[in-house]
């Protein structure tokens, strides 16, 4: 049976060339692309890899918490690793984006691409060209000329103004200049507002409703989060009247339980979880199956890293319709070089088109160099390690009897 028997956790800072301003964090000029990066190594050398987005080193304890509770674990025993995640949370740490570094490990023991591994075949995924920043009517048009000229037959526009008439503006602006030749979606960001930085605009169901009915005249092909994620009977409520379909899903971390209900619910017509924060692979698999089995669509958020772009990618690939558009993030100062500078080859797209990779596992490779240039190792936790911990922390008696817990519960990790 395979174990895993080092953790290693990395603090990655890329420097962007210039300063790029997320829609979703009015008046933050994010001048990173920063994550922390979770490498496991099972006791054969086999590697898993992971990385959830980060503001600044606020996970700096956390080799603490992973090391008692997935030292030692079968990386193939998925059900196992969902429990301790589980556990981990009961204090409010809600780490989804460490399950997808053991499916990293399984898929590259059986020796298969991970979306093979789930079901999937090998194809091409359409992409949209997911934009970032705000801008003007006049701007936005320039933009979306160039994703149009580079291949791409969607586009997702960002609102975020102070009315409706302003948001509008734009989109009817990015219509007229290319409605019969791109298919358009809207991003209203208001599923997980924040105002810690500067004023945002906070939506109410009338002003989703004027939006949206502003959308679907445009003939705008869906809009997104238009509402807080947790108003479940306003979500239901404007999806039921919207004439055009409303999308969100992405941040929910009370993963498969929490949007089943909302899939029973129809919250939304598309579904969008990001396995980084939806529970991992596991729990996002069960939601895209649900959708499916309700006639609803799923189509993953991607807006991470690298790698959680490439965890997504996979998801699409095995459980997302063949017809369907996989979000894309590109704007100015987030282009994929620095989206995946911790990977040997950036996921690059060809006029519009992405081609799945074939390398078992999550299908990258990890750039050294670019991990000693802009990362620092803040956490190795290995079975030594944890023993001269344990022993400080509780004594020798204490460490026997932790010792033969975790002994003792060897069994019980079996599943029939």
């Amino acid at each position: 049976m395979p174990v895993i028997s080092r953790i290693e956790l990395y603090h990655v800072a890329v420097p962007l060339p210039t300063p790029f301003r997320p829609a979703w964090i009015p008046g933050y000029p994010q001048t990173h692309n920063r994550f922390d990066l979770l490498r496991l190594v099972t006791a054969d050398g086999v590697e898993g890899w992971s990385a959830g987005p980060a503001m600044g080193r606020e996970r700096a304890g956390i080799g603490d918490l992973l090391g008692p509770y997935l030292l030692g674990t079968d990386p193939t025993d998925i059900e196992t690793v969902q429990q301790r995640l589980r556990e981990m949370a009961y204090l409010g740490l809600r780490n989804a984006w460490v399950e997808p570094a053991f499916w990293d490990i399984k898929a590259k023991l059986a020796g298969v691409p991970l979306y093979r591994l789930l079901g999937g075949e090998e194809r091409p995924v359409r992409l949209y060209a997911s934009t970032g920043e705000l801008r003007g009517p006049a701007e936005r048009v320039e933009e979306v000329a160039r994703h149009v000229d580079a291949g791409f037959e969607s586009v997702k526009l960002r609102v975020h103004a102070a009315t409706v008439e302003e948001d509008v503006a734009q989109v009817a602006a990015v219509a007229e200049a290319f409605g019969d030749r791109i298919r358009i979606g809207v991003d209203a960001n208001q599923g997980w507002r924040v105002s810690a930085m500067a004023e945002a605009p906070l939506w109410d169901l009338a002003r989703a409703r004027r939006f949206a009915d502003a959308c679907a005249d445009l003939g705008v092909a869906w809009l997104e989060e238009p509402l807080p994620m947790d108003d479940y009977d306003a979500l239901a409520e404007l999806t039921a009247k919207a004439r055009l379909p409303v999308a969100g899903g992405e941040l929910h971390t009370g993963g498969w339980p929490e949007l089943r209900m909302m899939i029973h619910r129809r919250c939304y017509d598309v579904f969008q979880p990001d396995a980084m924060f939806t529970g991992g692979v596991a729990q996002t698999l069960k939601v895209a199956e649900e959708c499916r089995a309700r006639g609803l669509g799923y189509t993953p958020h991607t807006w991470t890293n690298g790698i959680g772009f490439a965890v997504n990618l996979h998801l699409m690939a095995a459980a997302g319709d063949a017809d369907a558009f996989l979000e894309y993030p590109i704007d100015r100062a987030w282009t994929p070089p620095l989206r995946d500078a911790v990977l040997t080859r950036p996921f690059t797209h060809r006029r519009g088109t992405l081609t799945l990779p074939t390398a078992p596992g999550l299908g990258f490779e990890v750039d050294r160099a670019a991990l000693r240039r802009w990362g620092r190792r803040f956490s190795t936790v290995t079975g030594g390690r944890l023993a001269l911990r344990t022993l400080r922390d509780k004594g020798l008696r204490g460490t026997v009897t932790v010792a033969r817990a975790r002994r003792d519960r060897t069994p019980a990790r079996s599943h029939p």
